[in-house]
């Protein structure tokens, strides 16, 4: 499962299609070496540039690499900052004073990340931080001469025998209820604290210690106090009561909790920090549901008065927020709110008391906003795309103006916009979309492809996949839904899934793929299905319940929910929704319908997993192949080596689109 948007969009990259131009050149898998994801744009205090970042494939070195870029919103070429083919640059924040970008980068001579500093202006940059734990975050103070950071407890020095080699990993001792993280490996006495950075010698000072973490770290721009999250009171590994505190910036300093919350207050998943107003007298935040919805809840705007201790709601629809910033005068905050298929920024009066009406929206249409940026002088930039456009920076004004066009080539190819679907379950209606192949003649049936979204709270939006695109460059149309579980809907729409996984959601993908071969687009002798994370899960629903899918492929995903306790990093989660195994049996056993009831599956299924992934760990992949090999049912399990849950590899991810491609094929167009 992913829990939130992992929000993650590591494909959800293109270029302006325009069709009346454009070729007849294929899309080929090694394409997606030539995508660039941009991200994270910041602007300086000038008001006129635009810090971002940029992430390509490195084929030589066979991974994924990113550079700083900068852009004028004045217009004119975007200029690269940095310029590192083997290493990484992100997280780029200037000073408040102009004079310096600083940034993270893994180019230390110990390969951990750390703050790197480059004159604003240009030129060579130079380390600063030399934390054993790395540095993973951080904010400038606002007399720009310190930095506050986050950096883990560094691990234990292994130290070196008589030849001055390493000596083993010492043992690992596990005492916390939830002891592992995708991407952080075992969790043991490890924790993640706050330090103090001096500009002037790279000096750091610790300011926070203990067995919690404290994470996204905010300086007041009066430069008295940091915000930040973290998790106190009881087991922290058994709850999810996020909660906003202050401190003031010294080693050992008293903490203030600003939020009340018996829930979550900013879960770091989100990528949205608390943020303080300009006058330092306010902090805007997300608020999520009490721990029992864990991800269903969609994520509310919450304002704390510090000076007084008032808190707000401001602007509370059934939708979820993301990255909210206050305009420069402290009046106004600034969100992107997401609604069904589509994600735009927004401006929200926190007095307005009525919800509709304190919300203007600033992007609108078939969108998917992702990231934005606002300039003290009011300018606004924002990272966005469609159907057909990578996330590209725009200038928001009276006429939008693209700033950035990284991904040209796809000017080469004839990319197909989506059309909406929607169908009626159960009195419900359920939105999606369908991709037409390339080259589709009207009265003539195609073979399809269902594709199901992760999450399972997630939405697919109008944005750009690769996989899409690739498969309807090879003849191959698409059905994807947003099945009752998703986002974009609202509380109700999340939680009818809600520890009752593959039943109506089920129900809502098939009914999309009937209203496709009612419309006449799908061959129903040739369907096919597949999905990452939760989009896995719900594939081993799917062909469980209903035969008629020739091919599957199932990736990242489990089905045996008795078998992945404790052996992911779900467990909190589990015991929220589903109650412990020993405690409510049958709960377990009716989430692992597909695992337990294998031998209603016909559908020839691929599956894969990621060797290092402990958000759904390769267990899963491997017990659903083993019972489809039982049965002799064709499968297949490809294990990508040394990967965490989201690909990273550019070889792997190539690897994954020829394979389905070639699977697909196989069982859908060998007659």
């Amino acid at each position: 499962m992913i829990r939130t948007m992992p929000l993650w969009s590591a494909l959800a990259l293109s270029m302006l299609a325009t069709t009346s131009t454009a070729t007849e050149k294929t899309l080929q898998a090694a394409d997606i070496n030539r995508l660039r994801d941009v991200a994270a744009p910041v602007f300086a205090p000038d008001n006129e540039r635009i810090a971002y970042v940029v992430s390509s494939a490195n084929t030589d070195s066979d991974s994924s690499v990113s550079d700083l870029w900068q852009v004028r919103f004045s217009g004119g070429e975007p200029q690269q900052l940095t310029f590192t083919p083997f290493h990484s640059e992100w997280l780029p924040r200037w000073s408040p004073d102009g004079k310096w970008l600083a940034f993270l980068s893994d180019r230390a001579d110990d390969d951990t990340s750390q703050i790197w500093l480059m004159p604003a202006n240009g030129g060579e940059a130079r380390q600063l931080s030399r934390l054993k734990g790395g540095v993973t975050d951080f904010d400038w103070a606002p007399d720009s001469q310190r930095l506050v950071l986050v950096s883990e407890d560094a691990a234990a020095d292994p130290g070196k025998d008589s030849r001055g080699e390493d000596k083993p990993e010492p043992p690992r001792v596990i005492t916390r209820f939830q002891f592992k993280e995708d991407g952080r490996d075992y969790l043991t006495d490890r924790y993640q604290h706050l330090y103090l950075l001096k500009l002037s010698d790279g000096s750091s000072e610790q300011l926070t210690s203990g067995t919690n973490d404290e994470l996204l770290p905010a300086w007041s721009p009066d430069g008295k106090q940091i915000a930040f999250v973290s998790k106190r009171g009881g087991e922290v590994d058994r709850h999810l009561n996020y909660d906003v505190f202050t401190m003031a910036p010294e080693a050992g300093a008293p903490l203030k909790a600003v939020s009340s919350f018996v829930g979550t207050d900013v879960d770091p998943y989100w990528e949205s920090r608390p943020e303080w107003s300009p006058d330092s007298r306010k902090l805007v935040w997300l608020q999520s549901g009490e721990d029992k919805w864990i991800y269903y809840a969609p994520w509310q705007l919450t304002v704390a008065d510090v000076t007084t201790g008032t808190i707000t709601t401001p602007a509370r629809i059934d939708r979820s927020f993301y990255k909210p910033r206050w305009s420069a005068d402290s009046k106004s905050i600034y969100a992107l709110v997401e609604q069904s298929r589509n994600t735009w920024l927004a401006k929200i009066n926190p007095n307005e008391r009525n919800p509709e009406k304190a919300i203007t929206y600033l992007t609108t249409g078939k969108r998917f906003a992702y990231d934005y940026s606002v300039a003290k002088s009011g300018r606004i930039v924002v990272l966005d795309g469609d159907d057909v456009t990578p996330f590209e920076l725009t200038a928001i004004e009276a006429k939008r103006r693209t700033l950035t066009d990284h991904n040209r080539f796809l000017d080469e190819f004839n990319l197909q916009q989506t059309e909406e679907i929607s169908v009626t379950v159960d009195g419900q209606r359920i939105d999606g979309f369908l991709l037409k192949p390339v080259g589709y003649e009207a009265g003539k049936k195609y073979p399809t492809l269902l594709r199901i979204h992760g999450g399972p709270v997630y939405q697919y939006s109008h944005e750009f996949n690769f996989d899409w695109q690739f498969y309807a460059a090879n003849g191959y149309a698409i059905v994807a839904m947003n099945p009752r579980g998703s986002s974009g809907r609202g509380f109700d729409y999340a939680k009818a899934i809600y520890a009752d996984w593959g039943n109506v959601d089920v129900k809502d993908v098939l009914a999309g793929v009937d209203e496709v071969i009612k419309l006449g687009v799908a061959d129903p002798a040739r369907l096919g299905l597949g999905g990452w994370s939760y989009g896995s899960i719900l594939t081993n629903y799917v062909i469980a319940s209903d035969s008629r899918f020739k091919a599957a492929v199932s990736g990242a995903g489990t089905s045996n929910m008795l078998g992945n306790y404790g052996h992911d990093q779900y467990a909190r989660e589990y015991e929220l929704e589903l109650g412990t195994p020993w405690a409510n049996f049958d709960n377990y056993v009716r989430v692992s319908f597909p695992f337990l009831h294998a031998d209603r599956i016909k559908t020839a299924t691929l599956f894969q997993c990621a060797e290092m992934d402990f958000n759904v760990p390769c267990l899963g992949a491997e017990q659903m192949f083993q019972a489809l090999r039982s049965l002799k049912v064709p499968t297949e399990l490809v294990i990508y080596p040394g990967e965490n849950h989201g690909l990273s590899v550019p070889s792997y991810l190539q690897d994954r689109l020829q394979r389905n491609l070639a699977w697909y094929d196989r069982f859908l167009k060998a007659n």
